[in-house]
């Protein structure tokens, strides 16, 4: 009876998290599908001024109102995710390179070497990551890419961790013994052995970095220090919507506020079955 009350916990909990993954999955293929065909099929830059629209709550003609100079707010909603996302992508892209070839490095050489890189990395996470994101980003005039550099530069850390340790893990296995033992290389160990290793934990790294990036750029263009005011974004949106809703408009920064959220749920919802699949132990307990 015991036996079979815990199957039926383990079924319903594998239940729960395959619908938790199929409703991550279907979220982030409608954002993908938003951000790919909306932008295009309707330029922000062609929507007029309409000062006589301003405004105006959501309804069936603008369903997510309009903002305070009479243009749809959905489309720009729709851009401003677009324009994130894709530095979310880049810089995550960008950093986990950094801090895979890093931790990489490290774990492989050892001595010297990690000595150097973990001091290094150690330094850099003592500075809080939005002040070194300001000051990387005043080096140079606001813009999409000095943001990515400023997201890339200050998010590759906790990947070379993540990496370094994992490296240092594989060099105890026995078929990397057996491969030193039989005269190969270091390079050749590396390239055969150890990097094939960690590519499932650095992409699992890079995908959790995304919403990250996402919310770093939206704090950099808040504060006026990212994209430039006119460029859409989520954060350029949210910025620009304060002094409205101040006025008691609620939907100029309600909107662009969930579009930056429910992508990050979606994303850490799909990454956390990931991380499942990738720890034997936590996908024993789940089969349960």
């Amino acid at each position: 009876m015991a036996e079979q009350v815990w199957r039926t916990r383990g079924g319903a909990r594998r239940s729960t998290r395959t619908l938790r993954v199929r409703a991550c999955a279907a979220v982030m293929a409608v954002v993908v599908l938003a951000v790919l065909v909306v932008p295009p099929l309707a330029q922000l830059d062609q929507q007029a001024v309409d000062l006589a629209a301003k405004l105006q709550p959501p309804s069936w003609a603008h369903p997510f109102g309009t903002d305070d100079v009479g243009r749809d707010l959905l489309l720009r909603c729709v851009h401003g995710l677009r324009v994130s996302l894709l530095v979310g992508l880049v810089a995550a892209l960008v950093a986990t390179v950094i801090g895979t070839a890093v931790g990489a490095a490290a774990g492989a050489l050892g001595g010297w070497a990690d000595r150097i890189a973990m001091r290094v990395v150690d330094t850099l996470s003592a500075i809080p990551h939005l002040l070194l994101g300001i000051f990387v980003v005043a080096v140079f005039r606001p813009g999409l890419w000095p943001v990515v550099a400023s997201v890339a530069v200050t998010h590759w850390l906790s990947t070379a961790r993540i990496v370094r340790a994992e490296v240092l893990s594989l060099r105890g296995r026995p078929y990397v013994d057996a491969a030193v033992s039989g005269g190969a290389s270091r390079w050749r160990v590396a390239v055969r052995h150890l990097v094939p290793g960690i590519l499932p934990q650095a992409g699992l790294a890079a995908v959790l970095m995304i919403p990250h990036a996402m919310w770093h750029e939206s704090a950099l263009s808040f504060l006026g220090l990212g994209l430039p005011a006119h460029q859409a974004s989520l954060g350029n949106l949210v910025q620009g919507a304060r002094g409205s809703l101040l006025a008691g408009h609620w939907w100029p920064t309600l909107f662009p506020g969930l579009l930056l959220i429910v992508p990050t749920l979606a994303i850490a919802g799909l990454a956390g079955a990931w991380r499942d699949r990738l720890n034997p132990r936590r996908r024993s307990e789940l089969t349960l």
